[in-house]
């Protein structure tokens, strides 16, 4: 049993909250990058200039790369063989969060209740996610969520004689209804299988992918890029304004599901997908 003290990731949350809201993954930035030179018409080679000319501006600054600096999703992967000592870990979690807005003047955009929305005025509480692994390592994903993006996700609970096309269809569909809304290029997460929560929860999962891998399923990686020729050929283009690149990644990731049943989920992630990963 290896004990681990939960002030140790209150502090690396917290400075992950920050990490992730200025600096993109490599993975990401690489790829926004190169798209510059993939558009043709002027309007949207600047556009995605301006992008990557962001992403510079956010690191020499010390700044956010997006006012929306989200809300926080947290993914935990906890070993089996880990205690935690000095409280409870949703407070320690909750905690790294409030002080990683705060101190890291960060936007706060949380409020308390969905319907008499008052702000919490520390960006908390932050969504949890935790799985049990083996071992006796904690791996904490921080994920900051910005809800021009969220609020495009769509899910759908197809039937089992759904085809292919028809769930392709789908997924190209929620982009195209989407348009301009979640700040393109977007990463698109999709969620197929489970039930309904679980779905959506794959989808989620799948816009924290490293974009320069598929799935490795061959059958669902000839599908991501299927889908995403498909999106691009939309001509939404860079923030809407028309051109190739309307999405940098589609990622696809699916659980087995009930005879019954095929949900499906899309997650929209605007071209400032952000996140931050960590191992204690």
């Amino acid at each position: 049993m290896r004990e681990i003290d939960l002030s140790i990731l209150t502090g690396k949350i917290r400075d992950a909250c920050i990490t992730a809201n200025r600096k993109l993954p490599a993975d990401l930035e690489k790829v926004i990058r190169s798209c510059v030179s993939c558009e043709n018409s002027e309007l949207s080679k600047s556009v995605m200039q301006s992008l990557a000319d962001n992403i510079d501006a956010a690191e020499e600054l010390g700044l956010p790369i997006c006012q929306d600096t989200g809300m926080a999703v947290i993914f935990a992967e906890i070993g089996q063989d880990v205690h935690f000592t000095g409280g409870n870990f949703e407070d320690a979690v909750n905690e790294g969060v409030r002080r990683g807005y705060v101190e890291g003047l960060l936007r706060c955009s949380v409020v308390s209740d969905p319907l008499r929305r008052v702000n919490t005025g520390d960006n908390t509480p932050a969504v949890i996610h935790t799985r049990i692994v083996p071992g006796d390592r904690v791996k904490i994903t921080v994920a900051p969520k910005g809800f021009g993006s969220e609020n495009m996700s769509r899910q759908k609970m197809f039937t089992p004689s759904a085809t292919k096309e028809e769930i392709t269809d789908f997924i190209v569909d929620s982009v195209r209804v989407a348009g301009s809304n979640p700040c393109p290029p977007v990463i698109v997460g999709v969620g197929i299988g489970g039930d309904f929560e679980l779905c959506a929860l794959l989808s989620k999962l799948a816009i924290c992918r490293n974009v320069s891998v598929h799935n490795p399923d061959p059958f669902y990686a000839d599908l991501e890029e299927e889908i995403l020729g498909r999106i691009n050929d939309l001509g939404i283009g860079p923030q809407g304004f028309g051109g190739k690149t309307t999405a940098l990644a589609v990622a696809i990731e699916t659980y087995p599901t009930h005879i019954a049943g095929l949900p499906v989920s899309v997650n929209m992630g605007c071209h400032v997908t952000r996140h931050c990963t960590f191992t204690v």
